[in-house]
C-alpha cells in the first residue's frame, strides 16, 4: 500500500501500525517538517520504502506509482496548518488541491489500484459558528485558505469518482476527521504540542483562543477508521463514500478545557496564560455528526477525551525522560485494538 504524508505526525503513526501488521508500504512525502519529528524519533524509515518527493511533482509521483504498483492508497499529504495557509495561501492551494489531483491522476493511471482514501478535515464545511454538528450532506466552503483548499480537495475527489473511478470499479472515499492529538505531534500553532513544550520546558502555557471548541480525538481513532474504510471498500465498492470521523459529541471540548485536562494529567505545576494575539480568523465552533460511519461500518470511537489526553501525556513523559517511545507507541496501539469493539 502507498501512503502520502508518511513523514508527518499521522502518517508516521499509520505507517508504524501497518508495518507492524506486516504490510508492504511505500511512502511519498517531504522531509519531516518539524524538529524533532516523530518520523525520525521512531525510526520508521527502516520499515518501509520512503520516497522524499513533493506531491506537486506529477512525473515523480507517477513514476513511483508505476514502479510500486499499490493496491491501496492513503492520501494524507497536505499543508495542514491554518495560520501557515494565511502566510502562504498559494502554496497551500497548490499542495492541497493540485497535490490531490496528482495523486488521483496517478491512481487512475495505475491498474493495480483498487481502494483510495483522501483524508481531508472537519474544516471543509461552511461554518457560521452555530451550535450544530456537521453532517456529510452539508455545504462545503471552508473559510481560510487551508480549510477552503481541503474543500476543493473534496470536490476534486468527487469529480474523479464520478468521471473515472466508478467506471473502473475503484473504491474511493474521503474522511473528514476532527482535530487529532497524541504523542509525537511537534507542530506549531497546535494546542497539545504547545502544552507539551510548556510542560517539558517548565515555561508558561500560552493559550490564544481558549473558547474555540473542536472535536478533539486521539490520533488512533481516525487512523483505525481509515484502515477500516479502505479494507471494507476494497471488499465492497458500495461502502465507498464521504465520512466524518470524530469523537462523541459530549467529548467535544474547548481549547481551554483541553489544556486544563492536559495540565491535570501531567501532574506538575504548569501555568496557563490566556493571551489572544489578534491572529487571523479561525472557526470558533466545530462538531461532527458521525452517524453515517457508525451506520455503514458499525464504527464507534473507543477512547473518550480524558483517556486521549492521558495517553498523549504518557507518550510525552516517556519522550521527555529519554525512555523508549516505540515501546510506548506499541503499548497504546495494542491497548486500543484490545478495547475497540468494531472490526
Amino acid at each position: 500500500m502507498l501512503i502520502t504524508g508518511h513523514t508527518g505526525f499521522k502518517g508516521t503513526w499509520l505507517s508504524h501500525i501497518l508495518a507492524n501488521a506486516g504490510a508492504e508500504i511505500c511512502g511519498i512525502s517531504l522531509d519531516p517538517q518539524t524538529d524533532p519529528s516523530l518520523f525520525r524519533l521512531c525510526g520508521i524509515e527502516r520499515d518501509l520504502r520512503s520516497e522524499i518527493l513533493d506531491i506537486r511533482d506529477f512525473d515523480g509521483v507517477m513514476g513511483i506509482f508505476k514502479d510500486f504498483k499499490p493496491e491501496i492508497v492513503f492520501h494524507l499529504a497536505a499543508q495542514p496548518i491554518v495560520r501557515t495557509s494565511y502566510e502562504e495561501p498559494r502554496m497551500t492551494f497548490e499542495v492541497n488541491v493540485m497535490g490531490t489531483v496528482n495523486i488521483l491522476e496517478a491512481a487512475r493511471k495505475t491498474d493495480s489500484v483498487r481502494s483510495v482514501l483522501n483524508v481531508t478535515t472537519d474544516k471543509v464545511y461552511l461554518n457560521e459558528d452555530e451550535d450544530l454538528a456537521f453532517t456529510e450532506d452539508m455545504p462545503l466552503d471552508g473559510y481560510d485558505p487551508y480549510s477552503n483548499s481541503k474543500s476543493c480537495s473534496e470536490l476534486v475527489t468527487h469529480s474523479y469518482i464520478k468521471s473515472f473511478f466508478n467506471e473502473k470499479e475503484v473504491a474511493v472515499s474521503t474522511a473528514r476527521a476532527g482535530n487529532v492529538i497524541g504523542g509525537g505531534d511537534f507542530s506549531r500553532d497546535r494546542i497539545i504540542p504547545d502544552c507539551a513544550r510548556a510542560a517539558l520546558s517548565g515555561t508558561e502555557l500560552v493559550i490564544r483562543n481558549p473558547g474555540s471548541t473542536r472535536p478533539f480525538q486521539h490520533v488512533l481513532e481516525p487512523l483505525f477508521a481509515y484502515m477500516m474504510i479502505v479494507e471494507r471498500q476494497f471488499e465492497d465498492t458500495k461502502k465507498a463514500g464521504y465520512y466524518n470521523v470524530g469523537p462523541k459529541l459530549t467529548d467535544c471540548v474547548s481549547a481551554g478545557e483541553l489544556s486544563e485536562l492536559f495540565v491535570r494529567a501531567w501532574g506538575d505545576e504548569v501555568k496557563i496564560v490566556i493571551r489572544p494575539d489578534g491572529g487571523p480568523h479561525e472557526a470558533g465552533f466545530l462538531k461532527l455528526d458521525c452517524s453515517k460511519i457508525k451506520r455503514t461500518f458499525g464504527w464507534e470511537p473507543v477512547w473518550d477525551i480524558k483517556r486521549a489526553v492521558k495517553e498523549t501525556v504518557n507518550w510525552f513523559k516517556v519522550y521527555g525522560s529519554g525512555q523508549d517511545i516505540l515501546k510506548e507507541m506499541v503499548s497504546e496501539e495494542e491497548a486500543y485494538m484490545k478495547e475497540k469493539k468494531y472490526e
